[in-house]
């Protein structure tokens, strides 16, 4: 016990060299766990948002007042539920509709291709599952029609940027050489320049060069023949708008 104390005697400032590590290293610590707290924190809002809002509230937008907004109600739930279904069938219909677009982007009707494939089973049973008329729909099924419509917008998006990324590379060689034809004989078709056989005769082989290879709906041959019509025949073009002086 003597030498320990004789140590101390003679090393008594040593104290304060490790009473200053001591206390520095404690205000590091501090300082990691501030930190590590800080970052749970953080952790928990990311899940919180991620999570959604909790059912019975909606998120007002601003955080800063701290007040939130009744959940809309289930008719106002549904109404925008229709009109997510409604701008999502119209993104549809613009390649339903566009024999032009179609040979563009052939991937978004070609049944061979997995991610149409979904997307054509998600748009089936949300339309499915949407509501005919004045209907109202249980809390069970307006969850149902929720999810098919939250589906639906998310195959159709995957398919579609696989088709604008792939183009006609699914396709083989001569394939791609029908396609390319198509394409040239279509922009004969619509060219207000061509005169009236060379656009009928386009349009015919445009039909032929596309029969078996893309499944082109009779609705899309069907606008392509009013607007090849509507540029033959004057009389049955729409009249133009009139704007106020």
């Amino acid at each position: 016990m003597q030498p320990i104390l004789d140590f101390i005697g003679h090393y008594w400032w040593l104290v304060f060299v490790f009473g200053g590590v001591g206390a520095g290293w404690a205000r590091r610590m501090s300082q990691i766990g501030e930190k590590r707290h800080q970052r749970r924190l953080e952790i928990e809002r990311i899940r919180a948002g991620n999570a959604g809002t909790p059912p019975g509230v909606e998120s007002s937008g601003d955080a800063s007042d701290g007040q939130q907004k009744p959940a809309p109600s289930p008719a106002q739930d549904l109404a925008r539920l229709l009109a997510d279904h409604d701008s999502l069938n119209a993104r549809w219909l613009d390649y339903e509709l566009d024999v032009a677009k179609m040979i563009d982007f052939p991937g978004m009707s070609d049944v061979r291709e997995p991610l149409t494939v979904e997307y054509l089973k998600a748009k089936r049973r949300a339309d499915s599952l949407r509501p005919v008329g004045q209907e109202e729909l249980s809390r069970e099924d307006l969850d149902a029609y929720r999810e098919a419509v939250l589906a639906y917008g998310h195959a159709f998006d995957v398919a579609e940027r696989n088709a604008q990324r792939v183009k006609d590379a699914a396709f083989s060689a001569e394939e791609r050489e029908r396609l390319s034809r198509a394409r040239q004989l279509l922009n004969i078709a619509v060219d207000p320049g061509s005169t009236a056989p060379e656009r009928q005769a386009a349009y015919r082989r445009v039909r032929k060069e596309l029969d078996g290879l893309l499944a082109v709906p009779q609705t899309a041959f069907s606008a392509l023949e009013r607007q090849i019509a509507a540029a033959l025949d004057p009389s049955r073009r729409p009249a133009p708008e009139e704007h106020p002086g």
